[in-house]
């Protein structure tokens, strides 16, 4: 339910912003005009991001009567990062975004004796995306902007050497994947406001084998999906 709530602010957010469009492009002042020709520029970003895991499971998930259900669920975070920018061409930009991200994964697992686990894990990762990004042409202090990329990130909380009793999963810290989205650039006299909403799929298998953990052995892959909802500042 909070995730539909998050995505209905979202596209609130996004009309409202849409419905500036038409006054900025009316204002008398064209806000930083010799931008467009920098070779490259920094920024800072701010974002919140709503995650869960992707999960195949087993065989013995269906063979064996320890659970009924396995249901993975979004849950809220946010990360924060700076931005690199180097212009290749007038319609495309490479972007690196190093970031730190705070989430959380939560998963219900429905046992055959009717008991329920709500539990969640914890990650704190640093993200290493590499971006390219297509623009459009700038209407007067409006661009409209998409992007696609690869990253690679590093959990610093994984638990997949972890010794302690009480774990009830465990995963790998390195993760691999691929990104895409859509954003605005607004242009103000100093600075470019510049939200962006993408999706950030995972694609390396972080399920860390440990025979002693039932959940394991029902689990065959374990992938991370994130929405993420970024606030771009850009100089």
């Amino acid at each position: 339910m909070r995730i539909h709530k998050g995505i209905r602010l979202i596209l609130v957010l996004l009309l409202c912003l849409l419905s500036t469009v038409d006054i900025l492009a009316q204002g008398r002042r064209l806000n930083m005009p010799e931008h467009d020709d920098k070779a490259y520029y920094f920024g800072l970003t701010f974002g919140l991001n709503y995650s869960q895991y992707r999960i195949k499971y087993t065989q013995s998930f269906t063979d064996e009567d320890t659970f009924y259900k396995i249901q993975p669920r979004f849950s809220p975070g946010f990360s924060l990062g700076l931005m690199g920018n180097l212009r290749l061409s007038k319609y495309f930009d490479l972007r690196f975004i190093p970031s730190l991200t705070f989430s959380e994964k939560r998963v219900i697992s429905t046992f055959k004796n009717d008991s329920v686990s709500d539990r969640s894990i914890e990650a704190i990762c640093v993200n290493f995306p590499l971006q390219l990004k297509f623009k459009s042409d700038r209407i007067h202090n409006f661009r409209f902007y998409g992007m696609l990329g690869g990253k690679f990130d590093y959990d610093l909380s994984a638990n997949a050497r972890s010794r302690r009793a009480d774990e009830w999963i465990k995963v790998s810290p390195a993760d691999y994947g691929y990104e895409l989205g859509v954003g605005f650039e607004f242009y103000y006299p100093n600075f470019i406001f510049s939200p962006e909403i993408k999706l950030s799929q995972g694609l390396n298998n972080q399920i860390y084998k440990d025979g002693s953990i039932p959940l394991t052995n029902a689990i065959q892959t374990l992938q991370t999906r994130m929405i993420v909802i970024s606030i771009h500042l850009e100089g």
